[in-house]
């Protein structure tokens, strides 16, 4: 017998049990195993049914459209374990098998839109080698088992155009990466019966209107010149008559695309911008999710207002693609140039304009937010009035003015290699963490065995160590801080690290001061003198750090290694400022201290035993650990730091990591030492009295 290829080559009577089969099926499945139903209205009438699955089946399903006398049709795209064929009824103008289905253990993922529904229903058959497992290729056998071949205990599923979604979920950029804007992406769960669809359509509104330029002559294809965009924002102006009574519209000019808005003349809020990666445009509200665009423009209302009061009426937002960077080690972000007009000059903005891109790959290039004002052939880009910002792979550029706009990715200066940067942090957090120990214990020494004893010189040394101990402690949660991307706490800690670090160098300062007054026994009897110190040592960095968060200098800092790796840390953003105060008031302070370290040790030099006896072995010692400890006392090892130019950066960056390391060891011991010998105000002597030189030891003022 010849073997059954199609329904059409079945005889009559056959064609007819296929019928019956089809509607027997039909009957039985959707009053028994179908989860979800048809539409409301649907219920009167008959509706098209399509089946469905994801999984291949071992049984061959009728490729034609199957009818029903109640006008009825059932169709099956239902692929079969050998062949992959589209089934004929997909190419019937009543079924419409343009979507997708892909399974993932219990979750099934569908991709349609509604108009795939428009002509007939879906069921999606969960296990369709379980629905029908046929005892004999016949097709009375068929007809005899179809109840016992159908397995109620596997659910299906069934979707209609209106009622498809039982859950619409917000739009999701990764879910709908690829889809069309009329897409939804439906995600089913098989144990639990339930689904919800995510719309692939973007949050906001699309321009009303749409006008259409040709591109300018001097356009090659690539993109244009700075020039030609300068015209072209500076002539935006005149699209308002194209827009008739449209509020906002479209703009393209070639591969040019943007956006303009008309301004209403009173109660002005926030313009938002949404933009896709193909540069579509939508206009979102206050409450409409931003992070679902790859880029995003907010115009606050003060520059509206501002251009309302100069007689301007509208905003506008062009992006302009292929603009190439003059200098060959850098280049745009996206190789774009984006354009803000709104018809006026808008300055000075105390809320700035707000120019997000998300999810960018910087390949460890440094992002720097650039603007150019328009003006003559070639664009100078600059970085005055506009602030860099980089949170968790986004790129933000807050501005002040308008303008033309662009990020400038350039490559790090790799002045320092990845190892020696991974040997430096690993040395740093290790001395730092036995510094606040040692620092920790000179503490806890001073306070509760010691606190009443105490000389001037040696509160002064207290009043060090705890600025020393907080400085190390706030570098340490430092980068901690920096990585959990809340810029509020970033501010909090590099304000707490400047402070720290501006009181420990002023009391470098004024344990040199006490130590010239000690030197030259010069009296520090002066009225609440410890009182003025202390005004001294901590009043002035909060003055200074004060100053600095008013007028917003704390952000994040990225160092950048030559392999392109990158440590974030917050302190100071502006480099200009941090060499004007923080390495100017070190300077300040180190040429003081190292005069009074010269002065001391010139003094111990020229001390002389009596005649006829030679200093003993012991002295020699005290003192030589007296001129060490005063080193690392006056904050002299810090010059590696803050003077470490050229070549010798990464040697003096070692040397000073080393040192500071031990800091806090070697003063711990400095003032354990010096502490058995204190004396209330001790000056610094050769010997017991003046006619008896034998002892040369220098007496420590602690």
């Amino acid at each position: 017998m010849q073997k059954i290829t199609s329904l059409r080559m079945l005889p009559l009577d056959v064609k007819h049990r296929w019928m019956f089969v089809a509607i027997l099926f039909y009957g039985i499945l959707v009053k028994n195993n179908i989860v979800g139903s048809s539409d409301t209205n649907d219920t009167c009438r008959q509706k098209n049914v399509l089946f469905a699955s994801a999984i291949e089946s071992s049984y061959p399903f009728p490729s034609e459209v199957v009818y029903n006398k109640t006008r009825m049709k059932l169709g099956f795209n239902i692929k079969p374990q050998e062949g992959n064929k589209t089934p004929a009824c997909c190419h019937n103008e009543d079924f419409n098998c343009n979507f997708t289905i892909k399974k993932s253990h219990d979750i099934w993922i569908l991709i349609l839109n509604n108009e795939t529904l428009s002509k007939h229903d879906i069921v999606l058959m969960h296990s369709p080698n379980q629905v029908f497992k046929p005892p004999s290729n016949t097709t009375s056998g068929f007809l005899l088992h179809i109840h016992q071949w159908l397995n109620t205990g596997n659910q299906n599923i069934r979707l209609s155009q209106n009622s498809f979604c039982e859950k619409i979920q917000p739009y999701d950029k990764d879910a709908c990466k690829g889809l069309k804007e009329t897409d939804y992406n439906l995600i089913i769960s098989i144990s639990s019966k339930s689904h919800h669809c995510v719309p692939c359509k973007p949050p906001g509104k699309k321009p009303g209107g749409a006008i259409t330029l040709p591109p300018p002559h001097s356009n090659n294809g690539t993109g244009i010149s700075m020039e030609d965009a300068a015209k072209i924002m500076n002539n935006i102006s005149l699209l308002l008559e194209g827009m008739v009574n449209e509020s906002t519209a479209t703009i393209t000019i070639g591969n040019i695309k943007g956006v303009i808005t008309k301004l209403p003349p009173k109660n002005q809020t926030d313009i938002i911008f949404g933009i896709t990666t193909s540069v579509d445009i939508n206009v979102l509200e206050d409450n409409d999710s931003m992070t679902d665009f790859s880029r995003s423009v907010q115009i606050p209302s003060e520059a509206s207002t501002m251009a309302v009061k100069r007689n301007s009426s509208f905003a506008a937002v062009l992006v302009f693609p292929g603009i190439r960077q003059d200098d060959p080690k850098s280049f745009f972000l996206n190789n774009e140039v984006m354009g803000i007009e709104m018809g006026t000059e808008i300055s000075n903005l105390s809320h700035t304009i707000v120019i997000h891109y998300r999810n960018e790959d910087k390949n460890g290039n440094i992002a720097s937010c650039r603007s150019w004002d328009g003006k003559g052939k070639k664009a100078i880009w600059i970085t005055d009035g506009c602030k860099t910002k980089e949170t968790n792979g986004s790129i933000t550029c807050q501005c002040s003015h308008l303008t033309f706009f662009a990020i400038l990715m350039s490559p790090p200066p790799g002045n320092i290699s990845s190892s020696d940067f991974t040997s430096l942090t690993y040395i740093t957090s290790i001395g730092c963490g036995l510094s606040m120990f040692f620092l920790a214990v000179a503490l806890f020494m001073y306070c509760f065995i010691r606190k009443g004893k105490a000389s001037q010189a040696t509160k002064i040394l207290m009043n060090l160590f705890v600025s020393m101990f907080t400085l190390n402690l706030s570098f340490l949660v430092n980068e901690s801080i920096a990585n959990l991307g809340n810029f509020d706490a970033c501010v909090a800690v590099a304000a707490v690290m400047h402070y720290t670090m501006l009181a420990t160098i002023s009391w470098f300062f004024i344990e040199g001061l006490h130590f010239y007054f000690t030197l030259w026994k010069l009296p520090t009897d002066i009225k609440h003198y410890m009182m003025k110190i202390c005004i001294t040592g901590w009043g002035t960095p909060a003055v200074v750090v004060i100053a600095f968060v008013a007028v917003r200098q704390y952000d994040y800092m990225v160092i950048h290694t030559d392999v392109g790796n990158s440590a974030k840390m917050c302190w100071i953003s502006n480099a200009v400022v941090h060499q004007g105060v923080n390495v100017g008031y070190y300077a300040v302070v180190f040429i003081f201290t190292l005069i009074v370290f010269i002065m001391t040790v010139r003094k111990i030099v020229l001390l002389k035993p009596a005649a006829g006896k030679a200093q003993d072995t012991s002295s020699i010692k005290t003192n030589s650990f007296y001129i060490l400890g005063l080193v690392f006392l006056l904050g002299i090892t810090w010059a590696f730091a803050f003077f470490s130019y050229g070549p010798l950066l990464i040697a003096s960056y070692y040397i000073f990591t080393i040192l500071n390391s031990f800091q806090g060891f070697l003063l711990f011991i400095y003032y354990f030492n010096s502490s058995k010998i204190t004396r209330e105000d001790r000056s610094f002597t050769a010997s017991s009295s003046t006619t008896d030189t034998s002892n040369t030891v220098v007496t420590n003022p602690h």
